[in-house]
């Protein structure tokens, strides 16, 4: 019987399962989306129990899609929406005490520039290549401690469980397994990047209680098996818990120094394998644990833009220029450009590297002329710009030139964008053959720790690509589209002070 891998890929805005075979062919993929809460400005909430049932939902369907016996499962993957803070009760329920707080949530802005003021932030980032901002998971757990009531007592007496994503899902499919490992745990502003183990002084800045927090395992590791998991027998093993976006970089294959990738989702993320050396950034991008397996310790630079297929399904949603998100590729591409129209998506802050948590979204270039059509392509571009940006700061980080860029996500079926984004570039945009490849990494792992590939140069060669962007612009246009850019953000840093 051939070995069969379950990919577990919960996301911002649903949840994706994947089952795959040892040459990589996708058996079946089904998704399912959540609510979304918003209570107030700036706070964006996911309810568990919603994506619990997204989870068991998506399980259940991938399984009767690809017709096949949950017994042929072999191993299990588990890839998440990063920064996401969970905390629930100790115990078999695992009942969560409040809504988890969505990495796209900023409440914790004052907290940050508070300390910040107080001369926290070199030493904080010396310690976890990250910057003190709302994205990160330490402030939102120090919120929840101090706002939910009798959080602090329980958490200190050992009656509560913090997590991001990947840990509450471990702990609810093998009945209370409590581990994660670096590349989340590295997301938390609470690991020390060398020595990826939780920090005394960042915990004591924080004020998070150690009783709360999970094991940090090394990637190659047996997390846990099934337990109880509607739809899935028991004692499946569970050998892949990994973030998404360094998921990404592994499903990609990116596995030797300066091989980058970008995914287009709700947000856009790009990361730069940076080997077994830490680089610390100085142009506002963050140094991340990419994965550690057998005992050897992967870094990457990464720079987020949080909002970019957000931003197509605002215009499917609040402005309702078309049903399906799949259409905005051919609105855009009804009209041969933008007609000057400049549009910032910066819908829930900035990231990298301006790191504007405050930045609202603007739109410039309008006139008379202006239709749907040219607003759905200044989207489009708006991604491209701020990927461009991304990539630029990792390539001086880095120290080398880029030579490529690995694509994928939802977005990176929009064509038009992908040859854009080359062009802005001025180098190849190359697109996976499997877009899932979040899903994919996880999986890989999962595979990987079981034996059914050897070795990283195995998964290399099985590795293909659906499509190649060569750069087509010239570079006098290159330059007046970076310089239309610019322009704009320059309008934005005066609108946000």
């Amino acid at each position: 019987m051939r070995p069969l891998i379950l990919a577990i890929d919960q996301g911002t805005t649903g949840t994706t399962a994947l089952i795959f075979d040892e040459s990589f062919q996708v058996l079946g993929k089904v998704n399912h989306e959540f609510p979304q809460h918003f209570p107030e400005s700036s706070w964006v909430e996911h309810d568990l129990n919603e994506i619990w049932s997204s989870v068991v939902s998506s399980v259940r369907d991938v399984l009767i899609q690809a017709k096949i016996d949950a017994k042929q499962i072999s191993a299990i993957g588990i890839t998440n929406q990063r920064e996401t803070t969970c905390l629930w009760e100790r115990g078999i329920e695992a009942r969560p005490i409040h809504r988890a707080i969505v990495w796209q949530d900023r409440r914790t802005h004052e907290t940050c520039q508070n300390l910040k003021k107080q001369g926290h932030e070199k030493w904080v980032h010396k310690k976890t290549g990250l910057l003190l901002d709302p994205y990160f998971s330490g402030t939102k757990l120090q919120w929840l401690l101090k706002n939910v009531p009798k959080a602090k007592t329980e958490a200190k007496a050992g009656k509560l469980v913090f997590g991001t994503i990947e840990t509450y899902l471990l702990y609810r499919m093998t009945g209370g397994a409590h581990r994660t490992e670096p590349s989340n745990a590295s997301r938390t502003l609470l690991m020390n990047i060398k020595n990826c183990q939780w920090d005394e002084e960042l915990l004591k800045l924080f004020q998070i209680p150690s009783t709360l927090l999970p094991e940090i395992c090394p990637n190659d590791t047996e997390f846990g098996k099934t337990k109880g998991f509607p739809g899935l027998p028991d004692d499946i093993p569970i050998t892949g818990l990994i973030g998404d976006q360094q998921s990404a970089l592994f499903g990609q294959a990116c596995f030797s120094r300066g091989t980058a990738k970008c995914t287009y989702g709700t947000g856009a993320f790009a990361l730069v394998n940076t080997g077994s050396t830490p680089v610390f950034s100085k142009n506002k991008l963050l140094t991340t644990v990419a994965w550690n397996l057998g005992g050897k310790i992967t870094y990457g630079i990464e720079g987020s833009a949080f909002i970019t297929g957000a931003a197509v399904q605002w215009l499917r949603d609040g402005l309702r220029l078309f049903e399906d998100a799949s259409k905005v590729e051919a609105l855009a591409t009804s009209v041969s450009d933008s007609d000057g129209v400049v549009f910032v998506p910066a819908l829930s802050g900035m990231g990298a590297p301006h790191w504007l948590p405050t930045a609202k979204g603007l739109m410039t270039g309008i006139s008379r002329r202006t239709t749907q059509a040219h607003i759905a392509r200044a989207t489009l571009e708006g991604v491209a710009f701020q990927v461009r940006e991304l990539l630029d700061a990792m390539a001086k980080d880095y120290g080398k030139k880029i030579q490529f860029c690995k694509a994928d996500g939802g977005g990176a079926a929009n064509d038009f964008m992908m040859q854009f984004q080359s062009d802005l570039l001025g180098y190849p945009i190359i697109r996976s053959s499997v877009l899932e490849t979040t899903a994919l990494g996880a999986g890989l792992q999962a595979g990987l720790k079981i034996g059914i590939w050897k070795n990283l140069d195995e998964i290399e060669k099985k590795w293909k690509s659906d499509r190649v962007y060569k750069p087509q612009m010239k570079s006098k246009k290159r330059k007046a589209e970076s310089e239309r850019w610019d322009r704009a953000m320059k309008a934005v840093r005066i609108l946000t002070k």
